[in-house]
């Protein structure tokens, strides 16, 4: 249904020759959104005028001079993609919404339940004007039951879906996570769940709505600690940095920060307890069992003799012997890492007022995949290229 909006001749990815209408804001929209982007999907932003997605206003930090300023945040979640600003309170802007509609394979939204449709442009509407389009449609808690008018915000699904229940350093202090994890989730879930509906409409021909919410994505991703309750009825709590079923497993304190070890097995436990001095026939740490019941007290055994030694001379010694060991690294050091750096986590692009930027990557890697990537637009930087594309295929 679409056209690559340049570079027609090279491969930029599995999904190039599609068209997203991203009309989402904030982060789960746009972040799948991006991620189809980076994968070879030319990707339209649809923004309101004057100020565009929220997270254009989102910092500090900003990069760039002060009559130009953009937010750090938006950066994070909106390369390979265009932007067009579209007031949708004007009769003809939505006359070139319906066009981009008709012209699109996907369209991306999180907007309240009933916004759309008093718009005018509900998802039956949608499908009216474009039997083929595959939606994804996001939600805070649902598009049903009693709280599907519920406002969503990251923090506050990662409370209600018991993320934080077992997150932190103990029983008393539930901790969210370092990143907008519900949001994200919620984006890679969506996305996910566009490509099943794409393939399916290669059999069909026929779109459809693909629902899905951030408390549920963050539900999905209990895994073990949901089976300890629905399978064992145990309620998980907050235990730090150790695993509560394996030991002695998690981060320790060395002379000058944290390591962390995976002793995953009873093969690598006796090699582990003979490097550091103690004895794996202790009727307190002989088995897993033993030593997830005494984790405490085995942690406490392993951060004394951890702290008599540097973080660099405790991975050397715990790598030789083949336990998994790994630092506990600040931000600056991820990405000087040569390793994160050969697994082209660091996209260099050039932004078309900052310059040249880095971002952080994308985790999957194709053989024919794009190599090059787009910085995230400028407010409006692509509305007049996208109308005259929009005139030139009217027919």
């Amino acid at each position: 249904m679409s056209s690559p909006s340049d570079d027609a001749g090279s491969m930029k990815g599995p999904l190039e020759g599609l068209l997203v209408l991203d009309i989402s804001r904030v982060l789960s929209g746009p972040y799948a959104a991006m991620l189809l982007g980076d994968m070879g999907a030319r990707v339209i932003k649809v923004e309101r005028p004057g100020s565009g997605d929220d997270t254009r206003a989102w910092g500090p930090p900003f990069a760039g001079p002060e009559d130009a300023r953009e937010s750090a945040y938006f950066l994070s979640a909106n390369r390979n993609k265009e932007s067009i600003v579209l007031d949708f309170t004007d009769s003809g802007d939505m006359a070139l919404l319906e066009a981009l509609i008709k012209r699109a394979d996907v369209l991306i939204e999180n907007f309240r339940l009933g916004v759309l449709d008093r718009l005018g442009l509900g998802h039956e509407e949608m499908l009216k004007i474009n039997p083929g389009l595959v939606i994804l449609s996001i939600t805070g808690f649902g598009h049903i039951g009693a709280e599907k008018d519920r406002p969503g915000y990251d923090q506050i699904v990662q409370g209600e879906s018991g993320l934080m229940s077992f997150t932190g350093p103990d029983k008393d202090t539930p901790t969210k996570v370092g990143v907008p994890i519900a949001d994200i989730l919620t984006g890679i879930f969506g996305a996910l769940g566009v490509v099943s509906a794409l393939f399916e409409r290669e059999k069909t021909g026929k779109g459809q709505v693909v629902a899905t919410s951030l408390l549920a994505s963050a539900i999905a991703v209990h895994t073990y600690q949901g089976t300890r309750w629905l399978v064992a009825n145990e309620v998980p709590v907050t235990e730090g940095n150790l695993h509560p079923t394996v030991s002695p497993y998690g981060s320790f304190r060395c002379q000058d920060g944290f390591i962390q070890i995976a002793v995953g097995n009873n093969s690598l436990w006796r090699k582990f307890a003979q490097l550091v001095g103690l004895d794996p026939d202790d009727d307190r740490f002989a088995t897993n069992s033993d030593r997830v019941v005494n984790r405490r007290l085995l942690a406490d055994m392993i951060e004394e003799l951890f702290s008599k030694a540097s973080v660099k001379e405790w991975i050397e010694k715990i790598s030789s012997i083949g336990v998994p060991v790994g630092e506990v690294r600040s931000l600056d050091k991820v990405y000087q890492d040569p390793q994160v750096i050969a697994e082209k986590m660091i996209i260099e692009t050039v932004h078309s007022t900052l310059g040249k930027i880095m971002l952080p990557g994308n985790p999957l890697q194709f053989d024919r995949g794009r190599e090059d990537h787009s910085a995230p637009p400028t407010l409006g930087e692509h509305s007049e290229s996208i109308r005259k594309w929009l005139q030139d295929t009217a027919e």
